[in-house]
C-alpha cells in the first residue's frame, strides 16, 4: 500500500483522527521507499580514480550511502602527450569491465543513456570540451581534480552550468576527511588560520599545482573558505611554499612536498584552539558527497570556492614567473574571465 492511500484510508475510517497522524504515516512510508536508481556515466580512464570510485558504487550492496547508483557506461578518453594515460587506459579497460561497466566510443550516446557523469580525465585541458555536452543536457556532473588545465577553463565551465542550469561540482577526496570537516563546520570556533601540505608532483602540461598539489591547497581552502587576496610563492627544486592572505587578514600556506618525507595535513587555527587537519580518509567520503550531489542536485561545493582555489594556485604560478612577489588574486580572475567569456561565447555558437 502506498503512503497516500494509507492516509486516504485513515481519513475515511478515523475521520476524527488528527491530520498529523496520517501524515506521520505517510512520512515514514515514504522514508521507508529505496532511492531512485540512478545510472552513471564516465568519461575518462585514466586515473585509479575509474576504479576505485566503481568499485564503491557497483559493490555498494544495500549501503544506504551508495546504493542505487550504480556506474553503467564509460567513454575511455586518455591524452597521448602524458605517459600514465597512456599506460593505464588498456589496463583499465580491462578492469571496469570486470564490474559490470560497458565501454562505448560516443560521448554523446554515452551521455543520452545516463543520469549523472563523473568526468574522470586525468589531463584536466580536455575538462572544458568534455563538459560541455554534459551540461547542456543537463545531467548533474561531477569534475574530478583538476576541474581544468587553466583557470581560464575552470571559470568557463561554472559559467556554461550556470547558462545551462545544471549542477556541477569539482573536488579533490582530501576536502571530505572528517578533520578538515570538523574544523570546517567550527570544532575550534572561526578559523584564524591554516598550514597545510601534501605531496607536489608536476606535470608540464598543467600549472604546478593543479597536478598535485590540488589536494593540499584542497585542504587549505576547505578550512580557510573563499576570500583569499592576494599570494606570494617561494619555491626550489623540491619545495614549494604559498602563502594567501585573506581579505579579512587571516593567513593560510600551502607547502608542495616534492622530496622527503610527505603525506597529507596540517594545522588549523582557530578562535577556540588548534587542531591537525588529515589525514587523508580514502576516497569513500568524496563518494558519498558525489552520490548525495546526484540525488539532490545541490553541489556540496560552491562555485566561488572553486574558483577562488584554482585562482590561488595559478596566482602562485604568476607569482613565480614575477620573481616571486606578491599577486592580486582578483587581477588573475578579471583576466582569465575575459579569456572564459569568449571561450564560452566560441562554444555556445557550435
Amino acid at each position: 500500500m502506498t503512503a497516500r492511500s494509507i492516509a486516504s484510508t485513515l481519513k475515511r475510517l478515523f475521520p476524527t483522527l488528527l491530520l498529523v497522524t496520517a501524515a506521520s504515516v505517510a512520512a515514514s512510508a515514504v522514508a521507508d521507499e529505496p532511492p531512485r536508481q540512478i545510472r552513471v556515466g564516465m568519461i575518462g580512464l585514466d586515473t585509479s580514480h575509474c576504479l576505485a570510485f566503481s568499485e564503491l558504487l557497483n559493490k555498494a550492496g544495500d549501503n544506504p550511502d551508495l546504493a542505487s547508483c550504480k556506474v553503467t557506461l564509460v567513454y575511455p578518453k586518455g591524452s597521448p602527450d602524458i605517459e600514465s594515460s597512456v599506460r593505464r587506459v588498456p589496463e583499465y579497460t580491462v578492469k571496469i569491465k570486470a564490474l559490470g561497466v560497458e565501454v562505448v566510443e560516443d560521448l554523446d550516446a554515452m551521455i543520452g543513456q545516463v543520469d549523472a557523469v563523473l568526468l574522470e580525465t586525468n589531463d584536466g585541458r580536455p575538462h572544458l570540451e568534455q563538459a560541455f555536452p554534459v551540461l547542456k543536457a543537463g545531467k548533474p556532473l561531477f569534475i574530478d581534480k583538476p576541474v581544468a588545465g587553466s583557470l581560464a577553463d575552470a571559470i568557463a565551465i561554472y559559467e556554461l552550468a550556470a547558462h545551462f542550469k545544471t549542477p556541477v561540482f569539482s573536488s579533490s577526496s582530501l576536502r571530505f576527511a572528517a578533520a578538515a570537516q570538523a574544523v570546517r563546520k567550527g570544532s575550534i570556533g572561526d578559523v584564524t588560520g591554516c598550514d597545510a601540505y601534501s605531496p607536489c608532483s608536476l606535470e608540464a602540461t598543467h600549472p604546478d599545482l593543479f597536478w598535485y598539489g590540488i589536494h593540499g591547497c584542497e585542504t587549505l581552502f576547505t578550512v580557510m573558505g573563499p576570500g583569499v587576496q592576494t599570494v606570494t610563492r617561494s619555491g626550489t627544486k623540491d619545495f614549494d611554499l604559498v602563502t594567501g592572505v585573506w581579505k579579512d587578514g587571516r593567513i593560510g600556506t600551502f607547502r608542495g612536498i616534492r622530496s622527503g618525507g610527505g603525506g597529507y595535513g596540517g594545522t588549523a587555527f582557530g578562535t577556540k584552539g588548534v587542531a591537525p587537519v588529515g589525514p587523508y580518509d580514502g576516497y569513500k567520503p568524496l563518494v558519498v558527497e558525489i552520490v548525495r550531489f546526484f540525488r539532490t542536485g545541490t553541489p556540496p561545493v560552491s562555485a566561488e570556492e572553486t574558483i577562488d582555489l584554482y585562482a590561488f594556485m595559478e596566482a602562485a604560478d604568476e607569482s613565480k614567473r614575477q620573481g616571486y612577489t606578491p599577486v592580486q588574486v582578483a587581477e588573475v580572475i578579471a583576466k582569465a574571465r575575459t579569456a572564459a567569456t569568449a571561450r564560452v561565447a566560441q562554444l555556445l555558437q557550435k
